[in-house]
């Protein structure tokens, strides 16, 4: 066992003095030492019952002879922090949790991880930290929130944040915004549509790295419990027979959760995090494999933002392994992968059934005939930028705008909310990257004020940051390289007309290279708000977005 590096022999008597003292017995003590890595908080509603499901996973450990070791990781709640400072915090917290993980594991030597939790940075940092350390493990997630329920219809978060923007342009009162703050979120869990923390917690599935499930059983279910035990139980098979996350995780897994992805129209997130993943495992992943694999993968699912259907609806019709099966029936995925449950991929999906056709349709009947995301390139983003293009109105998807530049989010937002943006405009929003915000704000107040006030079939976003999984309409992010990097976008002026074509994955401002090279010269970077702390070091270090957002 790795941990007897830790306990074994007379030289390491006083770290198991230690060990008895933390109140483990003899026999535990003799046992593989696994750590259940849980990122419980208070202040997280997707986390705040991750202890009850640490207690499930313990039994389950325990049930299959091992011992299991309770430890913690930190977490930011997106929604929380949306639209201030928090937000900087954020994506950048992804890289002290894949640290911490790390930490904790190597430092005291665990046989195996169980990894719990839930929302946006949370998943992916986990996940960095397995692949890096290579010992044994699975993640097990917290699951997604019930849908809300306002005036008869389910409703999430996202159309709390556009009821803002309802009210602000005076379509509905205060009272009706106070039933909208109370009804959203009504439980514990992720929230409700496919966001970045439920993308990222089917694409575990996708991956390989999570047992069937971990995407979609909703948080309240029992079955929730039954998951946790399952996967206590499971990793001590992954320790015994020596699976290891780099078995599982691979160019071929990594392909299929992109392929999982464009089928299920995941958050815009998912685009830094799956190549993040792949960096921890030495896998370049290009950006434009993503337009590849959306050019044949069909879009079957249609979640709140995009459609008006909910996690526990994609649950009840079948989960991400009925997903899996309509697209392995096309010959999509590289079914004959490992997983964590020890069976290939193939093994995993082979009963699965798709019992709602309307919540996963059928190939024949996909919303799109291509994926859920495209990439689009062009003179302001030469290494690419993201849409969530089934959530793009039509008439929105081939369309030429006019330019609205803004040096950060809250200047935009003002605009909006003053009612300065007109039909036709596409607000740009710069210096919001990775380096240049630092840490990428998500946007979803400006996103959700423009649906709110009905102009999200008119006015297109575009930025260096990113959107929330919750954005929907024509929001571009992730543009690359950045303001802060030099990067076109920082050169944009108002009244630019801009080319948008999703369809064949182009973008270009009508903008000459010598016009460029013109303002360039006249060019004044903005600066940094941010004078120390580890935010500081971050913005020193991180890559940009078309690499993940990754520390070099």
């Amino acid at each position: 066992m790795h941990s007897d590096i830790m306990k074994s022999g007379a030289e390491r008597a006083p770290q198991r003095s230690l060990l008895y003292a933390a109140g483990f017995t003899e026999e535990e003590i003799h046992k593989p030492l696994i750590g259940v890595i849980s990122a419980q908080s208070e202040i997280i509603p997707g986390h705040m019952h991750l202890n009850r499901l640490a207690e499930a996973v313990k039994a389950g450990i325990y049930a299959a002879g091992g011992t299991p070791v309770v430890v913690p990781a930190i977490g930011v709640c997106d929604g929380l922090v949306m639209g201030h400072k928090g937000m900087h915090y954020s994506l950048a917290s992804r890289e002290l949790i894949a640290d911490s993980v790390e930490t904790l594991a190597a430092a005291h030597c665990f046989d195996g991880m169980v990894l719990i939790p839930n929302c946006d940075k949370i998943v992916p940092g986990m996940v960095m930290a397995a692949v890096r350390l290579n010992i044994p493990a699975i993640v097990c997630s917290g699951g997604p929130m019930y849908a809300g329920n306002v005036n008869g219809k389910n409703v999430s978060l996202s159309q709390m944040f556009e009821a803002v923007g309802a009210f602000k342009s005076g379509k509905i009162s205060e009272e009706e915004l106070k039933t909208w703050e109370c009804e959203s979120c009504p439980s514990c869990g992720s929230c409700a549509g496919m966001f970045t923390a439920n993308s990222m917690n089917c694409l575990c599935e996708a991956l390989g790295i999570a047992l069937p499930g971990n995407g979609t059983i909703p948080a309240p279910a029992s079955a929730r419990i039954h998951l946790a035990k399952h996967s206590g139980m499971k990793i001590m098979d992954l320790v015994n027979k020596e699976i290891r996350p780099r078995d599982i995780i691979t160019e071929k897994a990594l392909r299929n959760a992109i392929t999982v992805d464009m089928a299920l129209g995941c958050s815009t997130n998912s685009s830094l995090h799956i190549p993040a993943i792949a960096c921890e495992a030495g896998i370049k992943l290009n950006l434009k494999v993503f337009n590849e694999i959306s050019e044949k993968t069909p879009n079957l699912c249609h979640l709140a933002p995009a459609g008006e259907h909910y996690m526990e609806e994609l649950d009840a019709a079948g989960g991400v392994s009925a997903v899996m099966k309509e697209l392995a029936d096309e010959k999509l995925l590289c079914t004959k992968v490992l997983t964590v449950t020890g069976k290939t991929l193939e093994e995993n999906i082979s009963s699965s059934v798709n019992r709602n056709p309307e919540v996963i349709r059928r190939i024949q009947n996909a919303y799109l005939n291509t994926g859920g995301l495209a990439f689009l390139f062009g003179n302001i983003a030469k290494n690419g930028c993201v849409v969530k293009r089934s959530a793009v109105a039509p008439e929105m998807l081939i369309h030429t705008c006019t330019a609205r530049v803004f040096d950060g989010e809250d200047d935009a937002v003002k605009a909006i909310y003053g009612g300065k943006i007109k039909r036709g405009d596409i607000i740009v929003i710069r210096y919001e990257g990775p380096k240049g915000g630092p840490g990428m704000r998500e946007m979803l107040v400006p996103t959700s004020a423009l649906a709110g006030m009905q102009l999200d079939k008119d006015v297109a976003l575009l930025t260096d940051g990113r959107f929330s999984g919750a954005s929907r309409g024509a929001s571009i992010g992730h543009v690359s390289p950045e303001a802060a990097a030099g990067g076109e976008i920082g050169l944009l002026e108002d009244g630019d007309l801009i080319d948008i074509d999703m369809v064949h994955y182009r973008i270009n401002a009508r903008v000459t290279e010598e016009m460029f090279k013109e303002r360039r010269k006249k060019q004044k970077m903005p600066e940094s708000w941010v004078k120390g702390g580890w935010l500081k070091r971050y913005q020193k270090l991180v890559s940009s977005a078309d690499e993940g957002a990754v520390l070099k």
